[in-house]
């Protein structure tokens, strides 16, 4: 186990803790419920940090292919809950199959451009944006833009750490022309073709939350005024009247950012952002000790998924993103993404914890 992180972790989730009692008006249930599921999550992170890295590449190509049947699963037999169909019920236990493809995705786009030297090559290329895109659409399709778009940035993450170069021709302000080409007409394809009504409507809300001030774009308005009104110390613990009187929407999950901000200030947000910093810093620190191709490509691109969760949750909160649903990493109320985070970083203890060193490498 490495330590320094071990200890930034239950850090920042001991803040997450305080944050949501007062988030929740001191409701010890909710509480008790929270710290079950950091129990379970440090468990699962614990237990994960014990199985050497190459016995993920060893099973990757299975993991990959049973995440792919959930998710076919999730479109025939899935519950639909608000308009979406997300979850598989069991009887016994209900889950959503995306969640565990944020840990599933990085490690299999890893392992298949890990297998030869690096920048790989064309076919494992084409082999991993294949993946990542059967992958996208299966989620997309549920409909789940948000974490369809935060999977797909997570396989990006690994093509772009193993050194790839997207060079259609030789000259480089032609080459940029047709890339910037390629986005814009990706984007006007997605706007009419794919994107649906309601995801059409968060981005216009996005920029301009005052045309449905008490419809779609009431979220984001009350958000700032919580966070505009925290000022630099905050109006203190259970003190904030957004989130107290329920003027705030889901202020115990996707938006508990503007809580923080509006009880504990400026100060607040940037001790945080400092624990935040920390942590991502370990996180890439041991991956870039780390001594086969794998385990940094794993560990870097798991770590910058981390930071986009957080810039994503930040972004959306102040009004920046658009509402995507994107709970704010070890401080947000809930289970199933807590412990497919800790998982992760169950991932990047073990390799540090199963570094080879070079000179006994074979």
């Amino acid at each position: 186990m490495d330590t320094p992180l071990f200890l930034l972790l239950i850090a920042i989730s001991s803040f997450g803790l305080i944050v949501l009692y007062s988030a929740s008006a001191g409701s010890m249930q909710t509480l008790y419920k929270q710290i079950f599921h950091f129990a379970l999550a440090i468990g699962a992170m614990l237990i994960i940090a014990q199985i050497p890295p190459y016995q993920f590449k060893r099973f990757s190509p299975y993991l990959m292919l049973f995440g792919i049947f959930l998710l076919i699963l999730v479109l025939l037999f899935g519950s639909k809950s608000g308009g979406a169909q997300r979850w598989l019920d069991l009887g016994f236990v209900r889950f959503q199959p995306s969640e565990i493809m944020k840990i599933i995705v990085p490690i299999a786009i890893a392992s298949i451009l890990s297998e030869k030297t690096m920048p790989p090559k064309p076919l494992p290329i084409l082999l991993s944006v294949i993946s990542i895109a059967v992958i996208v659409l299966l989620i997309a399709r549920q409909p789940d833009l948000g974490t369809s778009l935060l999977i797909g940035a997570s396989g990006f993450y690994v093509l772009f750490f193993s050194g790839i170069r997207i060079q259609i021709v030789q000259n480089n302000y032609l080459n940029l022309s047709l890339i910037f080409s390629f986005i814009v007409g990706g984007a006007y394809i997605a706007w009419n073709y794919l994107l649906i009504a309601y995801q059409k409507k968060r981005i216009i809300t996005m920029i301009d939350p005052s045309s449905d001030p008490l419809g779609s774009g009431y979220h984001i308005l009350q958000s700032k005024i919580a966070i505009g009104s925290g000022g630099l110390i905050g109006k203190g613990l259970e003190q904030g009247s957004q989130s107290q009187l329920n003027f705030l929407p889901e202020h115990t999950t996707d938006f508990i950012f503007a809580v923080i901000a509006e009880e504990l200030g400026f100060i607040g947000v940037i001790f945080l952002l400092i624990l935040y910093g920390l942590i991502i810093y370990r996180c890439l620190v041991i991956s870039f000790e780390s001594e086969d191709n794998f385990s940094k490509l794993l560990g870097a691109s798991l770590t910058l998924i981390f930071f986009t969760y957080v810039f994503v949750n930040i972004g959306m909160v102040s009004g920046l993103l658009p509402v995507v649903g994107v709970p704010l990493p070890l401080i947000s109320y809930g289970g199933s993404s807590l412990i497919t985070l800790m998982s992760s970083f169950g991932i990047i203890m073990s390799i540090r914890k199963h570094k080879i060193p070079r000179y006994l490498q074979t």
